[in-house]
């Protein structure tokens, strides 16, 4: 088994996720309903395609340290949960980048004049899967951080049995956030 890398104390680790949780939560409600007019230079919806492939990424992180941990491979797994960590904190902020410079984009908006017709609605197909997957992407997505950083910090610690059964929980949630945020902006990538 692996040292503890951080010493316990569940106070104010409780105390530093639930801000950190809050703060980030925040963030991305007040800063996605926010647009900012400026020219980059360059399309802002760049932005999506590298949270997608941030997410790609993430999500095949967490399949392989699931397979590192399950092969008893340790310090791998906690490098590769440590990236994708760190990976998912690159992806929020551009997020937060592609919402703030981009705007919203609305499913079947075929003109983008930010208004869905009733004929571009009867053109778009998919729109009841994207619907299903975007209203349980969403809550999810603002809901497991918390439960990523308690993960992480039952691991940083060496509380293997406690990290394990919070584990079980996280990381599919986890896995069905970073593979659905691929998911919409696939099927929401041509109407940017």
């Amino acid at each position: 088994m692996l040292q503890a890398q951080i010493p316990k104390n569940d106070k104010l680790a409780r105390i530093l996720i639930g801000i950190v949780s809050l703060v980030v939560f925040t963030a991305v409600v007040i800063l996605s309903r926010v647009k900012v007019e400026v020219n980059l230079g360059f399309d802002v919806h760049v932005f999506a395609l590298f949270n997608a492939i941030v997410n790609s990424m993430v999500s095949l992180l967490l399949v392989a340290g699931l397979v590192a941990a399950k092969r008893r491979h340790l310090l791998l797994h906690k490098r590769i949960m440590l990236a994708a960590i760190l990976l998912s904190v690159l992806f929020l902020v551009s997020y937060i980048g592609h919402h703030l410079f981009a705007g919203e984009t609305k499913f079947g908006d075929t003109n983008g004049d930010g208004i869905v017709t009733e004929a571009e609605k009867a053109a778009s197909s998919g729109r009841g899967l994207y619907y299903f997957i975007l209203i349980t992407h969403i809550p999810l997505a603002g809901i497991i951080l918390p439960f990523i950083l308690f993960t992480a910090y039952r691991g940083l610690t060496a509380e293997w049995s406690r990290h394990k059964k919070i584990a079980r929980f996280t990381w599919p949630v986890w896995l069905y956030v970073s593979v659905t945020g691929v998911l919409v902006y696939i099927m929401i990538s041509p109407y940017y």
